[in-house]
């Protein structure tokens, strides 16, 4: 029978919250929503649905279903027991594996079948088990580390097939214990004989020379390995010319070459090296590994420092953008010398000024103006006045639901091997900040899973003594395999990047998971808002003015009063007791933005924890005196607008920056651009401008609002579907299976399980070799059948062999109407016409 009509019957079979449990461990089974159980089972059995579930099993439930395919058989129904499986996986219990095997039945991975024909009594009341038909073309072809049989490389490695029965004969010849052979196939038989068993091969290995062993045990854990000069080894080892362990192992057929630099272990040697079980490292608990410990109170104080220096930054840097927006390159990003500038602005290093900008721009702080291609700030941007918990939230949401890796610029790019740190064009070999290679679709996921990760280490260590448990990138990677090794290669890639970025958030701090990691980690962002509000150093709203023309900062300033100090002076050091000074440019810079003497010296007395010293005094005093009181420029096209508070947005706002805009009066400002120029800045930013004239450079503007920018609010990665989805898809599937049976629904539905069980059908067909007749369509849409042999399928095509006419075809799936093995009268598959 059919795997996918087998799978169908028993999901029929099932109670609906056993239908409730699969859909929410495997979401993607019903949505879109499927009309009867026959397509249900059909996506369970698609080669994607599968990846992606695999992708959610850990070390052990992956290890049984490694397992279970490779000794099972689909195509012939050859079906499996938990008590055999236990024989291949030393150190389990049957108990243990039936466990597994009912939550891998339960997640639609296998299903039950027959027991193999010829099983005695007590065996066949035991249950059997198949997996999915796809699995073969997911789990790869090193299943459990174990490489591919020796008939089947003799089939795909033409190489060696060519010289397997030279190398069997001279076996033979040699006196060695292994039958000699005419064909490749009948060579290949002999050898997989030859090494059948433990004893066997420790026989064959008894006369290896020296290394041979260190050498095996590479291959314990996968099959495939580099060996430079591959095939010319083989070649001279052939020759007789055994000068080391891989000749010597060329030569007995116990390494096969696959090309110029690379061999393969096969199947029945690794079984053996592993004393003839599939699995020797099974276990149920997960690693627990060895961790340092931390002071709670240094990995609190660590986290809010963070925290603070990350907020203090982020408003530097939104200034500094607002300033001067960053131009971006043609090809996208932010160049060298941007990022040098912005560094030297921030004080800090390259590397840290990227970040800090990835971040900003993932949090919507900073947008792309396309009108210009540079990075700027939005206009009254939200965050600017917010409490810092609820900034620091803003962050925290939008770096957890990102596609974006801030920790990825400077690294190299497609493995290049680049310096970090480097800043270089997008055709150099490192990544730029804000450009497209930062993108990882996988990363909202990945980032959840770490966090978690890290919560379940900390819990598991336990408090000790004020103590929090220190979790480096090893210790979180062990732990990530283990629970889900399908997704080893991601973790690996991103998870010190990941720690980096939560240590700049201060969800970890001095290596340990903060408390506010903890509580995002529960999806308890309330809790963290919490913690923080109450721990988090209030901003201050002073400075400490010095005689030398200074201004100390003793902390964390407020965001409003950092923005004014740095119109008036220019910050230097680092960290929060950052020092401000003054100069006759900086007083300048104060006076040109539309401050006058007493404004500043009434800023500076409010905001001083100290008398303003009388050289500051003198300094702003002679500075103003000296500044021009007309000013003469060129106005070009006159703003008017009833709304004043429309034309402060204008003033505010750096998108109207081109425009050069002057306010003259409280509902009249200037520009030096043309009317229609000006007009046309206006309407891209979503304002309705009337030009009065052709000769009347005036511009009104009707009262208008600018729209505020939504604070990001994180929602975890969508794991189950939502109850009413669920609900109404087990009414259709109850419904659609009482109407329909086992036909495999109608309309465009049936196409889904159609294809499916064509798809099944002609792969089993190719792997057994079998003739199938088949109704085909041809382009006038006459229908006609013809018995073949199908060789492929790929990309909606099958090449087929005719025995008729002895010629090779290739057809379209499409055009396929039903298949079925040749002489069966049931048919295998629908296809939709």
């Amino acid at each position: 029978m059919s795997l996918i009509r087998a799978l169908s019957k028993e999901l029929e079979a099932r109670s609906d919250d056993s239908l409730r449990a699969l859909f929410d461990a495997r979401p993607d089974l019903i949505s879109p929503p499927v009309p009867d159980f026959s397509a249900l089972a059909a996506r369970a059995s698609a080669r994607l649905s599968v990846q992606r579930a695999l992708e959610r099993l850990n070390r052990p439930q992956m290890q049984v279903l490694e397992t279970l395919h490779l000794c099972t058989n689909t195509d012939t129904g050859h079906s499996v027991s938990a008590a055999g499986l236990r024989k291949m996986i030393p150190g389990s219990s049957g108990a243990a594996i039936e466990r597994i095997l009912h939550t891998l039945q339960d997640l639609a991975l296998v299903h039950r079948a027959e027991p193999p024909h010829g099983t005695p009594d007590s065996a066949a009341k035991q249950r059997h088990y198949l997996p999915v038909g796809s699995l073969k073309d997911v789990v790869g072809i090193y299943p459990a580390g174990l490489g591919r049989s020796y008939t089947e490389l003799v089939r795909l490695q033409p190489a060696f097939a060519q010289r397997v029965v030279q190398l069997v004969s001279e076996l033979h010849r040699s006196g060695v214990a292994i039958h000699d052979a005419t064909t490749p196939m009948e060579a290949a038989l002999a050898l997989q004989h030859w090494t059948s068993s433990p004893d066997a091969l420790n026989s064959i290995l008894s006369t290896a020379p020296e290394r041979t062993t260190a050498l095996l045990a590479r291959f314990r854990n996968w099959a495939m390995g580099a060996v430079p000069q591959a095939q010319r080894k083989a070649s001279i080892a052939a020759e007789g010319s055994d000068v080391g362990p891989v000749d010597w192992l060329l030569a007995r057929g116990l390494l096969v070459p696959l090309d110029a630099a690379h061999v393969e272990l096969p199947h029945s040697v690794g079984l053996s090296l592993r004393g003839g079980a599939i699995i020797n490292d099974f276990t149920l608990q997960p690693p627990v590994p060895e961790l340092g410990r931390t002071s709670a109170v240094l990995r609190r104080n660590a986290a809010l420092s963070a925290i603070s220096e990350t907020l203090r930054l982020m408003g530097e840097l939104l200034h500094a953008v607002r300033d001067q927006p960053l131009a971006t390159l043609r090809s996208g990003g932010v160049g060298v010398r941007e990022m040098r500038r912005l560094a030297e602005l921030l004080r800090i290093d390259q590397q840290q000024a990227g970040l800090l900008l990835e971040f900003a721009a993932l949090a919507g702080l900073i947008r792309l103006d396309v009108d210009s291609s540079s990075w700027v700030q939005p206009p009254q941007l939200e965050w600017l006045v917010l409490p810092r918990q609820e900034q620091w939230l803003w962050l925290v949401n939008a770096w957890l639901a990102s596609e974006r890796v801030p920790s990825l610029v400077g690294q190299p790019i497609n493995g290049s091997r680049g310096v970090p740190g480097a800043h270089r064009s997008a055709s150099g070999s490192t990544i730029i900040a804000l450009s497209a290679e930062a993108q990882r679709p996988d990363a909202p996921l990945v980032r959840k899973r770490i966090l978690e990760i890290l919560h379940e280490l900390t819990v598991e260590a336990g408090p000790a003594d004020g103590t929090a448990p220190v979790l480096d990138a090893a210790a979180v990677l062990q732990r990530a395999e283990w629970a889900q090794p399908r997704m080893a290669r991601r973790f690996s890639s991103m998870i010190r990047g990941v720690l980096a970025e939560a240590e700049f958030l201060g969800l970890v701090g001095s290596g340990a998971l903060s408390q506010l990691g903890s509580a995002l980690a529960e999806d308890n962002p309330e809790a963290a808002i919490g913690i923080l509000g109450e721990h988090l150093p209030a901003a201050l709203s002073h400075v400490l003015l010095q005689a030398d023309l200074t201004a100390v900062a003793p902390g964390y300033l407020a965001p409003a009063l950092t923005e004014k100090l740095l119109v008036m002076a220019d910050a230097e050091g680092q960290g929060p007791a950052t020092i401000y000074r003054f100069s006759e440019a900086s007083i300048k810079r104060a006076l040109d933005t539309g401050y006058d003497a007493a404004g500043i010296m009434d800023f500076l007395r409010e905001h001083s924890a100290t008398a303003v010293p009388q050289p500051l005094q003198y300094l702003v005093e002679d500075t103003a005196l000296r500044h021009g009181r007309l000013r003469v420029g060129t106005a070009a096209s006159f703003v008017h607008s009833e709304d004043e508070g429309t034309l402060l947005e204008l003033l505010s706002g750096p998108k109207a920056a081109a425009l050069k805009l002057e306010k003259i009066a409280p509902t009249v400002l200037v520009s030096s651009a043309p009317p229609r120029e000006t007009a046309q800045v206006l309407r891209s930013l979503g304002l309705s401008p009337s030009v009065d004239g052709a000769d009347e450079p005036v511009v009104r503007l009707r009262g208008t609002h600018t729209a505020q920018d939504a604070r990001p609010v994180y929602t975890a990665p969508r794991t189950a579907p939502g109850t009413e989805e669920v609900e109404a898809q087990l009414a259709v599937l109850r419904q659609g299976g009482a109407a329909v049976g086992h036909r495999g629904g109608s309309g465009d539905h049936a196409g889904e399980a159609g294809t499916q069980l064509g798809l099944e059908a002609l792969q089993r067909a190719i792997r057994l070799k079998q003739r199938i007749s088949m109704n085909v369509v041809d382009g006038l849409g006459n229908a006609n059948l013809e018995t073949v042999v199908p060789l492929s399928v790929s990309g909606g095509r099958v090449r087929v062999f005719d025995p008729a006419k002895e010629t090779e075809r290739v057809l379209s799936i499409h055009r396929i109407i039903d298949i079925e093995a040749a002489g069966e009268s049931a048919p295998v598959r629908d296809f939709p016409a």
